[in-house]
């Protein structure tokens, strides 16, 4: 069986300066280009029987930069909708919210078009989209490129465990993490590794 490689994307300005970046599509930094493209080496080791990306570009471009071929946009990918705070940091929110945490706290609602999810809502996406992989991981590994806290959120998931157990591991720009079996039950392989 194979595994599934999760890469987050590249640095952007905003992931930067760490504000919440959910349906903004923000480009890669110089930087995250340079951080995508010395991951290249270690995806060349892998034989990918499926590839999919969150349909923002900083994702699709790391992919790219990373030289996967053959990426399908999967719209589960993409980053948690957060709503009302889309473009906040955390202190900023903080001085509105003492104390406020994303995983207990939630979002407050945004705009019609994106009003903002709950972390079960995206559970239930990333859950569709372990379901789509299932079946390509018995040909090969599985390479998904997204965002921090919807990967978060589905490893959390492939683990079996609810989706706000996506708190207690942590996707740093650009970095690795794979998700594989031992003795048949879910594992997490590595976890937030730089590639080099």
């Amino acid at each position: 069986m194979g595994e599934v490689v999760l890469l987050r994307h590249g640095e952007t300005e905003w992931s930067r300066d760490g504000r919440h970046t959910g349906r903004t599509d923000v480009p890669l930094t110089p930087a995250g280009e340079v951080a995508a493209r010395a991951v290249a080496p270690v995806l060349a080791r892998h034989r990918f029987a499926l590839v999919l990306a969150s349909p923002l570009t900083r994702a699709v471009r790391t992919a790219e930069l990373a030289g996967v071929h053959a990426v399908r946009v999967d719209d589960d990918l993409r980053e948690w909708d957060y709503g009302g705070y889309e473009g906040r940091t955390t202190p900023d929110i903080r001085v509105e919210r003492p104390g406020w945490y994303l995983w207990t706290d939630g979002v407050p609602p945004g705009d019609d078009e994106h009003p903002g999810e709950t972390v079960d809502e995206v559970g239930m996406r990333v859950d569709r989209v372990l379901a789509r992989i299932a079946p390509a991981l018995d040909e090969g590994d599985v390479l998904l490129t997204g965002h921090g806290h919807a990967l978060r959120v589905l490893t959390a998931r492939w683990l079996g465990q609810p989706p706000d157990h996506g708190r207690l591991v942590t996707l740093d720009t650009a970095r690795l993490s794979v998700l594989g079996h031992e003795h048949d039950r879910p594992v997490i392989r590595s976890l937030n590794v730089p590639p080099h």
